[in-house]
C-alpha cells in the first residue's frame, strides 16, 4: 500500500466586497443545524461532470483550431510547474472507457463542454466548420444515451478560440456575441435533438475577472477596474442572445432548456448583530452571483454595483461609471433568459466591511467592493489554498436564490473538494466528508423549499486546473498523469457516491457510516494495484517521498549528534 500523505496547507486572508437587497433573506439567521437523515425528491438527478480543456487534451488533433488556454499554457511561468493541458486525461480518445466509468456510477447525467475551436477553428463560422469535431461530441452524446446517461452541454468552459482573441479582443469586444451566437445555433442544429440541457457559459466571474482583471487565466489580460466588467457585460448579452435564438427557432422543435451556470462562494458576516457587516456580507454575494443572475432574472444589475462603482468612478474624476450600462430594450432582451439556473459552488468566506480609497491607478474589481474576506483557521482546507469546507453556507447560498430570484429551477452543476498530494492515496476519506456534508445541506435546503433538481459532483476525473495545472486534483478517479496511457483509478468517494445515487440520500446514520467504512476499505486494494503499475512510471512519486524523508533523517540525526557532542563538552 502507497504510503499516506500530507496536505499542503494554506490559510488566507483575502480581500473582497459586495451587496444589494434581499429582503427575504433572513440575515441574522445561522441555520446551522445538525445532520439531516432523509432521502432526495424522486427524479432527482445525480451527475458528474467535466470540460473540454481540461479533460480531452488532443489539443492539435483533426483540425481543431488553437484557443486561447492552448496559446496560455504555452507561455512559461503561467502554469504551475508549465503544464499544460495539450494531453491531459486524453479523454478525446478514450469515450467507451470513460462512459463505462459514468455508467459504472450509476450516475443519471453527464456535464460537459463542447470546445468552440474544435468546432469553428478560428471561431468564425463562415471560415470552416470542422466535421471532425463534430463527430467526436456525435459519439460522445450517442455512447451516453445509449447507457441511459443524460448529456448536459455546456456550450462555452473558457476555452475561446484564440483568432477571436487576436483580431477583436475577445470578450472585451461586443462583436463575440454574433460569434458566440453562430457557435451555439451550430450546436443547437448538430445535437439538439439529443440534447436536452444546454448550459450557455460556465463561471463567467472567472471568465471576466481572471481572465481580464488579474490576468491569472487565459488570456491573461490585466485591464484592472475596466476589464471584467467589459466582459461580463459582453457574456450576458451574448447569453441572452443565444436563449432567444433557441427559443424563437429550436424550442418548439427540440423541447429543451436552456441555463446558464454561475459559480458563487458564499459569505457571510463577521457578525449578524452588526449591519454594515450584514451589508458587506450581502454586498460580497451581489458582487459575485448577482453580478450575472440580477439582470438575467430581474434585467438589471443589481443596484448596490450600480451605486459603489458609479460613486468610486466619479470620486476618480470619470465622466461615466466603470460598470457598463444596459439600454431599456436591452433589460427587456435579458430578462427571463433562463429555463434554469445552475449554480456552481465550492466554498464560504466571512466578511466585514472594509473602505478602500477611490484611487484611479488602484481601482479594481475587488476594490469596489469595500469589504474584507476572512477563513476560520478551524475549517477543514486539504487542497486549493481558496476551498474551506464550509457545508453550511451552501444551504444558505440556496436559500439566497430562491428569496432573490423567485425561487427558479436550480441544477447544482459544481461541487466538489481537492487535494494537494505529495504522493498518490486513493482513500480520500476528506472528500467523502465534503461529499456528505455538502450533499447533506442541499437536502436541507430541498426542506426548506428551494427548488433543486439535480446534483454534479466535480468532477468525473483529475484533470488541467487552470494555473495549478495538475497540482491539485479534484476527481472521483485518480488519473495517472506520468503514464502516457493516462490510467483512472476509482478512489473511496466513488463508492461512497455510488451509494448516495442509489439510496437518492442518507437512509439512516448506521448505514451511511457503513457505506464510508466499505469505501476506505476498497480503497486500500486499489491503491495496491496502482502501486503495482509499471516501476517508471511512479519513479518520480517514490522519488519525492524517499528523498525528502531520507534528508530530514539526516538533518535529526545531525542534530542529535550535535546535541551529544555539546553535552559531552558541558
Amino acid at each position: 500500500m502507497l504510503p499516506r500523505c500530507a496536505f499542503s496547507v494554506c490559510h488566507v486572508f483575502v480581500l473582497v466586497l459586495c451587496l444589494s437587497s434581499a429582503e427575504d433573506f433572513d440575515w441574522t439567521k445561522n441555520g446551522h443545524s445538525s445532520f439531516y437523515y432523509g432521502t432526495f425528491p424522486a427524479g432527482f438527478s445525480w451527475g458528474a461532470g467535466s470540460s473540454a480543456y481540461q479533460t480531452e487534451g488532443a489539443w492539435d488533433k483533426d483540425g481543431k483550431g488553437l484557443s486561447i488556454w492552448d496559446v496560455f499554457s504555452h507561455k512559461k511561468g503561467k502554469i504551475q510547474q508549465n503544464d499544460t493541458g495539450d494531453s491531459s486525461c486524453e479523454g478525446y480518445h478514450k469515450i467507451k472507457d470513460d462512459v463505462s466509468l459514468i455508467k459504472d456510477l450509476k450516475l443519471n447525467h453527464y456535464r460537459f463542454s463542447i470546445s468552440w475551436p474544435r468546432l469553428i477553428p478560428t471561431g468564425i463560422k463562415s471560415d470552416h466548420i470542422n466535421e471532425k469535431g463534430i463527430q467526436y461530441y456525435d459519439e460522445l452524446i450517442d455512447h451516453l444515451l445509449e447507457s441511459k446517461i443524460t448529456p448536459v452541454v455546456t456550450l462555452y468552459h473558457s476555452d475561446l478560440p484564440q483568432v477571436l482573441q487576436e483580431k477583436y479582443g475577445g470578450w472585451q469586444n461586443v462583436s463575440m456575441v454574433n460569434h458566440f451566437n453562430e457557435f451555439a445555433n451550430l450546436c443547437f442544429e448538430r445535437f439538439g435533438k439529443r440534447v436536452k440541457y444546454w448550459m450557455t457559459f460556465n463561471n463567467p466571474w472567472s471568465v471576466a475577472v481572471e481572465g481580464y482583471e488579474t490576468g491569472e487565466h487565459a488570456p491573461g489580460l490585466r485591464l484592472r477596474g475596466t476589464g471584467a466588467y467589459r466582459a461580463a457585460h459582453h457574456i450576458i448579452k451574448a447569453h441572452a442572445k443565444v436563449w432567444h435564438t433557441y427559443d424563437t427557432q429550436w424550442r418548439g422543435k427540440q423541447k429543451g432548456l436552456v441555463g446558464i451556470s454561475l459559480s458563487a462562494d458564499w459569505g457571510e458576516p463577521v457578525d449578524i448583530s452588526n449591519q454594515k457587516d450584514i451589508e458587506a456580507a450581502e454586498r460580497y454575494v451581489q458582487f459575485y452571483l448577482g453580478w450575472f443572475a440580477t439582470p438575467i432574472f430581474h434585467g438589471d444589475y443589481p443596484q448596490v454595483m450600480k451605486d459603489f462603482i458609479g460613486r468610486k468612478s466619479n470620486q476618480q474624476g470619470l465622466g461615466t461609471s466603470r460598470l457598463p450600462t444596459f439600454s431599456s430594450q436591452e433589460k427587456s432582451y435579458i430578462k427571463g433568459t433562463c429555463d434554469f439556473l445552475g449554480i456552481g459552488h465550492f466554498t464560504t468566506r466571512y466578511i466585514t466591511q472594509k473602505n478602500n480609497p477611490s484611487v484611479r491607478s488602484s481601482s479594481t474589481y475587488f476594490t469596489d467592493r469595500d469589504l474584507a474576506e476572512l477563513v476560520d483557521p478551524r475549517w477543514p482546507d486539504p487542497g486549493s489554498e481558496w476551498l474551506y469546507s464550509v457545508p453550511w453556507g451552501f444551504r444558505r447560498l440556496l436559500n439566497f436564490v430562491k428569496s432573490q430570484y423567485g425561487n427558479p429551477m436550480i441544477y447544482v452543476t459544481e461541487n466538489g473538494v481537492s487535494e494537494k498530494m505529495l504522493c498518490t492515496e486513493l482513500c480520500d476519506d476528506w472528500r467523502i466528508q465534503y461529499f456528505k456534508d455538502y450533499i447533506n445541506e442541499m437536502l436541507k435546503a430541498i426542506k426548506d423549499g428551494v427548488n433543486v433538481k439535480g446534483y454534479t459532483a466535480w468532477s468525473l476525473l483529475d484533470k488541467f486546473e487552470w494555473d495549478e495545472g495538475y497540482s491539485e486534483r479534484f476527481g472521483l478517479y485518480y488519473v495517472d498523469f506520468r503514464n502516457k496511457n493516462k490510467p483512472r483509478y476509482p478512489k473511496a468517494s466513488v463508492q461512497f457516491y455510488k451509494r448516495v445515487i442509489s439510496s437518492n440520500g442518507f437512509p439512516n446514520q448506521r448505514e451511511v457510516e457503513n457505506w464510508r467504512r466499505k469505501a476506505v476499505e476498497m480503497c486500500s486494494s486499489s491503491n495496491q494495484l496502482l502501486a503495482a503499475d509499471p516501476l517508471t512510471s511512479h519513479m518520480e512519486m517514490v522519488t519525492e517521498i524517499v528523498v525528502p524523508t531520507v534528508c530530514t533523517l539526516s538533518i535529526l540525526l545531525s542534530a542529535v549528534f550535535l546535541m551529544f557532542l555539546l553535552r559531552r563538552r558541558n
